[in-house]
């Protein structure tokens, strides 16, 4: 009994879309591997995945169900996956032959799913205000100047001062916890 066929088709090169000459968001075949891992580790609809890989990449990339669709279609003639219908919603889980492919590509996926988090930071990385970026290149220059020569109380400021940015991004500027303070007592 053989291997069924590699489900590779257009649709990969579709899903990779290019913006002003930027290089691709996913490299070759990335979207595929990804997508059946999700699936490997519950089952999951087309708009779950397309959010799950969205989420991957901070809403910068989100497949297209023009690009997602087809790659399950293609994962369900290779008998990568099957469909159900669930609440309405068509739901895609893994069979054995999909288990079988997902053990065999483990390090594909393994290589896939780590150029997915470093696209996704670099993504996230040029897209910084030019302040932020300055700030964040100043900030890492003093910690290597630093190198570790912490004095008592040093740490849990800088460390609070970081919870407070934290929070005013995540929308929560006012009810972040206050920082240290080098005229307060310890």
């Amino acid at each position: 009994m053989g291997r069924p066929p590699s489900p590779r088709s257009r649709t990969d090169d579709a899903a990779v879309p290019r913006r002003n000459g930027q290089p691709r968001v996913l490299s070759r075949g990335d979207l595929r591997l990804l997508v059946l891992a999700l699936i490997g580790e519950q089952p999951r609809h087309g708009y779950e995945l397309m959010q799950h890989i969205s989420t991957m990449f901070m809403q910068a990339y989100t497949p297209s169900a023009g690009t997602m669709y087809p790659l399950l279609a293609s994962f369900e003639q290779a008998g990568w996956v099957a469909s159900e219908e669930v609440d309405g919603r068509r739901v895609f889980r893994i069979t054995t032959a999909g288990e079988f492919e997902l053990k065999v590509q483990r390090s594909q996926v393994r290589l896939a799913q780590r150029r997915a988090f470093d696209r996704a930071r670099e993504i996230t990385k040029a897209s910084l205000p030019a302040p932020l970026a300055a700030a964040l290149r100043e900030f890492k220059r003093a910690l290597v100047h630093h190198h570790g020569r912490w004095a008592d109380g040093e740490a849990e400021q800088v460390a609070a001062l970081l919870s407070r940015a934290s929070a005013l991004i995540n929308g929560q500027g006012d009810n972040a916890p206050a920082p240290f303070s080098t005229t307060q007592p310890d």
